[in-house]
């Protein structure tokens, strides 16, 4: 059945298989700390990544198909001076993974991460299992943490919905990992440092450039392109002392318009006044003909915020939302970044 809104009056907001988070944005300039639009280049964190195997499920494991979970188990008990064949592994009750974990700057040894876990057999679930002692290594090929921990299994339930997952094949443990070793870098002993813009902006590299060289007084950074500013500290400062300092002053930046969707619990975050311009769309059963009946009373405009009302209201889940949102950014009819995390 294909339904068309005529009339954004029609529909109210109404919560149901999404949430959605709207913040107030202009297109006028607003203040920022240097710290939240630039990164420090060289400071920054690693991806892990490690095999491992999950036990304690209640059947909802690998079966006899992923024969390579038969295996681990096999090598696992041997390990253990227990000789078993791995064709004579029957138990659902276990599951291969995949074991990611980010590395954060300056990390120290006995700090934990979160882990996200993903199976890679054909398990149903991996609710209420348990991850066996797993390496996490980067892509030296070096051991960098040691993941382990008891399974929390969240996002869509099996009706699309947000809330305990029934039949989910990846999971989070949140401190699951330890990191045994550290990624040195000796920021304390340089004279020079780099700041990289997180979104490219000629205009915000030179207010970053002009903030700090005024309020030290002298040159000490330079804008070279649209995204980094080469820095030089100051004599009379360390690099910690000068970082701190300079990531605390304030400038006025452009306003980055973005809609960032969160897939897996399917959250929508979008700037209140991002429009939208016309365009037909149809996705399955649904076809909206996006026009100025869709003009939102609040913003005298087409925007994200009145179309994803009009998408709920008929009856459009989460993934449907957020397929549409895509197709319409990929032609053209969304002028701002569309991130899906």
């Amino acid at each position: 059945m294909i339904k068309k809104i005529n009339s954004f009056e029609k529909f109210l907001l109404t919560f149901t298989t999404v949430f959605l988070v709207f913040f107030g944005a202009t297109s006028f300039l607003f203040a920022s700390k240097i710290k939240d639009v630039t990164n420090v280049v060289g400071v920054r964190d690693n991806q892990l990544i490690g095999y491992g195997l999950v036990v304690g499920l209640q059947g909802t494991g690998d079966g006899t198909t992923s024969k390579f979970t038969a295996q681990s188990l096999a090598n696992l008990l041997q390990s253990a001076n227990l000789n078993i064949n791995q064709n004579d592994i029957k138990s659902k009750n276990i599951a291969a993974v995949m074991v990611t974990a980010t590395l954060p700057p300056f990390a120290r040894q006995g700090d934990k991460v979160d882990i996200t876990i993903s199976s890679i057999g054909d398990a149903k679930s991996l609710e209420g299992g348990t991850l066996l002692l797993t390496p996490l290594k980067g892509l030296d090929g070096r051991i960098y943490a040691i993941s382990q921990g008891d399974v929390t299994v969240g996002g869509f339930n099996s009706a699309g919905g947000i809330g305990q997952a029934n039949h989910t094949a990846s999971a989070k443990v949140l401190g699951g990992a330890i990191i045994e070793r550290e990624i040195v870098y000796d920021l304390y002993s340089k004279q020079d440092a780099t700041l990289s813009l997180k979104n490219s902006s000629f205009e915000n590299a030179i207010r970053i450039q002009d903030v700090i060289n005024s309020y030290y007084e002298i040159k000490v950074a330079i804008a070279i392109d649209p995204r980094t500013i080469k820095l030089k500290k100051p004599q009379n400062l360390s690099m910690i002392e000068f970082l701190a300092s300079v990531e605390n002053l304030e400038i006025e930046t452009d306003n980055i318009k973005k809609i960032i969707v969160q897939e897996r619990t399917g959250t929508i975050i979008a700037g209140i006044n991002i429009e939208v311009k016309p365009i037909n769309v149809t996705h399955g059963n649904f076809s909206l003909s996006i026009d100025n009946t869709f003009i939102d009373s609040e913003n005298k405009s087409i925007t994200v915020s009145s179309i994803t009302k009009a998408l709920q209201k008929m009856g459009a889940t989460p993934r449907d939302i957020i397929s549409i949102l895509q197709a319409i950014k990929k032609s053209g009819a969304i002028d701002a970044e569309l991130e899906v995390i």
